[in-house]
């Protein structure tokens, strides 16, 4: 095509659709991308956090979000409780859900990563103690990572998409994204949506 096809890694902040628009008025893609032409390749919860994938290409769209590509998703998983790594058993063998037996996953007890504060951030308890684990997936149940957790009776806390596939939110701030060439998933700087950056600055101060 005349296009060269390009993908936009965004970092999706909490409590932001992964659309362009809502007749409800809350936060979507076009307070962040103001590309024409381009579609989220997946989708990320309202109240999930990090990568989403946009692409102009309908055939690569096609390609990232379709499940019998089986591309690996990993997140960050804030649970509450602190399991021991056998009780993390379950997930990693699959474990039945409402709507079948889930695919063995990749999970590991992860020391808590340095990222942003989420705002609002979530209601700590000083009687229950959180811990955070990685959890790969290769495919896609609605809200799939809460529910695995929930089976296991830890709880999902924050949940963040750290990869898909070869893209990574790398150094992604909330709210900022960069556009990369398909033939390469190197990072281009990243861009802010000029409307939330100073409103987002001191959210992500920690970051660093």
């Amino acid at each position: 095509s005349h296009l060269m096809p390009k993908i936009i890694c965004l970092n999706k902040p909490f409590q932001v659709l992964s659309q362009f628009t809502d007749k409800d008025g809350r936060a979507c893609l076009s307070d962040y991308i103001h590309y024409k032409g381009f579609y989220p390749a997946g989708r990320l919860d309202y109240d999930s956090e990090g990568l989403l994938l946009l692409t102009n290409d309908g055939k690569l769209q096609h390609q990232i979000s379709s499940p019998h590509n089986k591309m690996q998703k990993k997140y960050w998983v804030q649970i509450e409780g602190e399991p021991e790594d056998s009780q993390l058993r379950p997930l990693r063998m699959g474990i039945e859900l409402k709507d079948g037996t889930t695919k063995p996953a990749r999970v590991t007890l992860l020391t808590e990563p340095k990222i942003w504060d989420r705002r609002p951030a979530i209601r700590f308890r000083k009687d229950k103690p959180t811990s955070w684990l990685e959890i790969t997936l290769t495919e896609g149940k609605n809200r799939q990572v809460r529910r695995m957790t929930a089976a296991i009776g830890y709880p999902t806390l924050r949940l963040i998409r750290h990869s898909i596939g070869p893209w990574q939110l790398n150094t992604l701030k909330p709210g900022e994204w960069s556009l990369l060439d398909t033939s390469s998933p190197k990072e281009s700087p990243a861009k802010k949506s000029r409307k939330h950056t100073e409103r987002k600055k001191q959210s992500t101060d920690r970051l660093n």
